[in-house]
């Protein structure tokens, strides 16, 4: 569980305390995990309640056509916004690592396109993350999940490192609303959402447990999200108080190139996503056929143009913008925030005699919809003014 939190998302913790504001940062992170713990075993109990199997199930039991419609495009959505995601972090962070092994790069020809965040987007893409995503059975890519707890250690250890190691011309300023409560709050609650959303995975994980009780699967997700909480604090602190205003969407842009430590990590998390991207590839593919075509035999060719169309699309939207912490935030506060915060307690509400509990949720629907709403607004009359600073390419 601690792995499937622990994802892309954890890069742009930095980011978010520069949108929240230290201090803001801080209890926003603290008091989501509460949340976050909170729905996750929330989805085990409607589970139970409802006598369905699976989070889908539920939705549906609970809301019918209208439930199975908001579930399916919460998960597809938030499935797609991870692959283009790990395709703006590919661009991000192969081409350094070529450009750090031959410094001459630019003056090779041919091989100066490996230099060239686009054409590496492409190949690399098309060239390792397509092959994979053609598997049907997911299982084949269980090595993935080891290869992304190992690049998550090393890349949390070298900001935390080198962070120390920055010189002082290097780093950012400091204004009040940074160290206490900045103007991006609601933006800053998308971005360390789409870092700790695990719902989907809810059931499964409860399922493996030796003994599955609700008992025993709360101190697994006590421990997790408690573990997880601890990762994105120390990578949030070590980024945002090395560069403050300076901090962006990944972090690791903000070291110099020629860092060997910095290009290690690089390395490990751009190879990291090109094995990860087949995994949410893989999600958004069953969740249109379960919709469209449920319980119909494989079809060799559905299998082909939605995985197709699925990579090719996610690769051309990973193009267009060097701007992780946007996307962060647009599918933090869309889809992350209904799988998190409105699906599960509206759920809750509806299976449930009214208690003190139904209340709570009551209110943590209504924090999903207001973040939901009002971060969409802001990020999306930021996209338009062309406000902040401008991303940077590398």
């Amino acid at each position: 569980m601690a792995n499937s939190i622990i994802g892309a998302g954890i890069i742009g913790q930095p980011y978010a305390f520069r949108d929240a504001g230290l201090v803001a940062g801080i209890a926003l992170l603290v008091g989501l995990t509460v949340v976050i713990d909170w729905t996750i075993r929330l989805i085990v109990i409607n589970s139970k309640l409802s006598g369905a199997s699976s989070f889908q199930g539920t939705v549906e039991h609970c809301f019918g056509k209208t439930g199975l419609v908001a579930i399916s495009v919460a998960q597809w959505a938030f499935a797609f916004g991870g692959m283009v995601a790990f395709g703006v972090i590919v661009g991000d962070s192969i081409p350094p690592v070529f450009r750090a092994i031959w410094p001459n790069l630019h003056e090779i020809p041919v091989l100066n396109l490996l230099g060239d965040r686009r054409f590496v987007i492409v190949i690399f893409i098309l060239g390792i993350s397509y092959p994979l995503t053609l598997y049907r059975d997911i299982a084949k890519l269980a090595k993935a999940s080891t290869l992304a707890l190992i690049s998550m250690a090393i890349i949390v250890g070298t900001v935390v490192i080198q962070g120390a190691l920055t010189p002082l011309a290097d780093r950012g300023s400091f204004t009040t609303p940074l160290l206490t409560v900045n103007d991006g709050i609601f933006q800053a609650v998308g971005v360390i959402s789409f870092a700790f959303v695990c719902q989907h995975n809810s059931l499964l994980i409860y399922g493996s447990l030796k003994t599955p009780t609700i008992d025993r699967f709360a101190t697994v997700t006590h421990y997790s999200t408690g573990v997880s909480m601890i990762a994105c604090l120390v990578m949030a602190l070590a980024g945002f108080l090395t560069f403050g205003d300076k901090t962006m969407g990944n972090v690791l842009n903000n070291f110099p190139a020629d860092n060997t430590m910095v290009t290690i990590a690089r390395l490990c998390f751009g190879l990291n996503m090109l094995t990860t991207l087949p995994l949410e590839a893989f999600v958004c593919r069953e969740v249109m056929l379960n919709y469209w075509f449920p319980g119909e035999p494989f079809n060799m060719n559905l299998h082909l143009i939605y995985s197709s169309a699925l990579v090719v699309s996610a690769m051309i939207l990973s193009l267009f913008t060097c701007d992780l912490g946007i996307v962060f935030e647009l599918v933090g506060a869309t889809s992350a925030a209904a799988l998190a915060y409105i699906l599960p307690p509206l759920c809750y509400i509806k299976l449930s005699s009214r208690s003190w509990r139904t209340y709570v949720a009551m209110g943590i629907v209504a924090f999903g919809c207001a973040i939901m709403f009002i971060s969409v607004l802001q990020t999306g009359a930021r996209v338009i003014k062309g406000g902040g600073e401008p991303a940077k390419c590398v």
